[in-house]
């Protein structure tokens, strides 16, 4: 007996559009081989999204409806560092999401609802409109789980040989830089480690910047 295939959906073409970036990368996902994985002729796909961007467009919102909803406390800065965390958590499972929501142009509905429970949060801790405004822009990118670096750090040599004459042309050139690189939390026991532990400075920085928010709000801060 043959088994029947699933009716093509709107949001099953997303999730296995979804389930091929995380297997394949995004790179990977194109409309021709998302038919193919889902059985059908490309041109049924154009019946649940329009081409590429909506499906990108989709795709994203499918990730951040995983983002879990925070427990409200009443504590304004546990439940938006709650709700940060859980995005992060999000984006750990989708590496390739956080350059699509990137990418985007316009927030999709998801977005937007993200975006209005964050806000939320700040207001119902009776943190005023305007310095919600500004810790909004402030956290940036963090409220989606990832952060932003303008030069992402390249992991050193595996070789020691190797290693150990990348860390001697570095304290020449740019010793400063090497010393800041040697005081870093690193992944491993290492003095060059594998790389930095993202998620420790992920919330660390994010700690820093909700602190910051926390004390000009008890302060009364004005723009």
């Amino acid at each position: 007996m043959t088994q029947r295939r699933a009716p093509l959906s709107r949001d099953l073409v997303l999730r296995t559009a979804v389930t091929m970036a995380d297997r394949d990368g995004i790179e990977s996902l194109s409309m021709r081989r998302l038919a193919q994985a889902l059985g059908v002729v490309p041109m049924a796909l154009y019946k649940h999204v329009a081409n590429k961007e909506e499906l990108l467009d989709g795709i994203t919102d499918a990730v951040i409806a995983e983002f879990a909803p925070a427990e409200l406390t009443g504590d304004w800065r546990s439940v938006a560092r709650a709700r940060i965390l859980s995005a992060r958590a999000t984006m750990l499972r989708h590496p390739w999401a956080a350059g699509v929501i990137a990418s985007r142009t316009q927030p999709t509905p998801a977005a937007l609802a993200h975006m209005e429970s964050m806000i939320s949060d700040f207001r119902a801790g009776g943190v005023s409109a305007a310095l919600t405004h500004l810790a909004m822009h402030t956290i940036g990118s963090r409220i989606w789980g990832f952060n932003v670096e303008v030069f992402a750090s390249a992991p050193p040599p595996t070789d020691p040989a190797q290693r150990e004459a990348m860390i001697r042309t570095m304290g020449a050139a740019f010793p400063h830089i090497l010393e800041v690189a040697m005081a870093a939390h690193h992944t491993s026991d290492q003095i060059v480690g594998d790389g930095c532990d993202d998620q420790f400075e992920f919330e660390f920085g994010l700690d820093v910047l909700l602190d910051a928010v926390d004390r000009l709000h008890q302060r009364g801060w004005e723009p």
